[in-house]
């Protein structure tokens, strides 16, 4: 079978969903115990995350239907959706936090019982951190666009936490209570940012963006061990990247005289190629004949 069927990735959601589950019981026995409103912002992110996580394991399961019907390319492009949803949802959160955090400055208020606090939302780091980097490192094996970015919300969630551990140690230190909020507005400006480019990167996906330039030199070396001045040539070569999966296309110029057996072995042959250096690229040719003027209407420079 030249191309596998993809891998069930949502077990990787499900231990997202696991994490969120007990940081936000973990972030929320802490806010509750302070007063906390960077402690509390913290909280409501990882409520975003279970969320997130949820919309995670139902693309991912998407994402591996076979072609059908209605979607004879298949599903893969469901975990753009999730990513989407993930950035509004931190947008969400970040807002959330923001609101609050103005709230608090207008009614200032001096957490309490911040050592105990503070030790369990370290403690909600440090699972968030290894489950983000985990994600992370999936995602990037498997090109899962849902992985990379619950694994990226995850260790966004880490350094908001840091930043709001600092600033909660800072108001026990110095007992200035506005540092609380302070802290927790940057906090959003920076899941903000987090938002914004889980969304801008998925839009990309969406729109058919081209697969990275090393890989498509990669594939375009492939095609010209088979050129032959005159004779072999290869034009409108185009590639995309559709969720975990990658497509390339060309247009095979051969001579009119050739038998198409011969045409259609000279393409298999090279497909095969292809998908040795590329092993999960899926490839279309277009066989035409190398003499005909009207091979040449739809070239496309690479």
């Amino acid at each position: 079978m030249r191309y596998p069927p993809p891998p069930d990735l949502s077990r990787y959601a499900w231990l997202s969903v696991a994490a969120a589950v007990v940081t936000i019981l973990l972030k929320g026995s802490a806010a509750a115990l302070t007063g906390s409103v960077g402690l509390l912002s913290d909280a409501a992110e990882s409520l975003v995350n279970l969320v997130a996580a949820v919309v995670a394991v139902i693309a991912l399961k998407v994402s591996i239907r076979p072609p059908d019907g209605n979607h004879p390319f298949g599903h893969s492009k469901a975990e753009y959706f999730s990513a989407v949803v993930e950035g509004v949802m931190i947008f969400v959160a970040a807002g959330f936090i923001i609101v609050s955090a103005a709230e608090r400055i207008v009614h200032p208020r001096m957490p309490e019982q911040l050592g105990i606090g503070l030790l369990i939302s370290v403690a909600a780091s440090l699972i968030n951190g290894a489950v983000g980097l985990l994600l992370r490192r999936q995602g990037a094996r498997y090109r899962s666009a849902t992985l990379s970015a619950d694994g990226a919300h995850l260790l966004t969630d880490v350094v908001t936490s840091i930043a709001v551990l600092i600033g909660v140690g800072l108001v026990a230190l110095t007992g200035w209570q506005v540092l609380d909020p302070v802290v927790a507005i940057l906090a959003g400006i920076n899941i903000l940012w987090t938002g914004w480019g889980l969304i801008h990167h998925a839009v990309d996906g969406l729109m058919d963006i081209a697969l990275p330039d090393d890989v498509h030199d990669r594939l375009v070396a492939v095609l010209d061990r088979y050129r032959d001045p005159g004779a072999i040539d290869m034009h409108a070569v185009r590639t995309r990247q559709g969720g975990n999966r990658e497509f390339m296309e060309f247009h095979l110029l051969v001579p009119g005289a050739w038998p198409v057996q011969r045409g259609h072995d000279l393409s298999e042959e090279i497909i095969d190629a292809l998908v040795a250096e590329v092993p999960d690229i899926r490839v279309s040719v277009h066989l035409e004949p190398i003499e005909d003027a009207k091979s040449y209407q739809d070239q496309a420079d690479y």
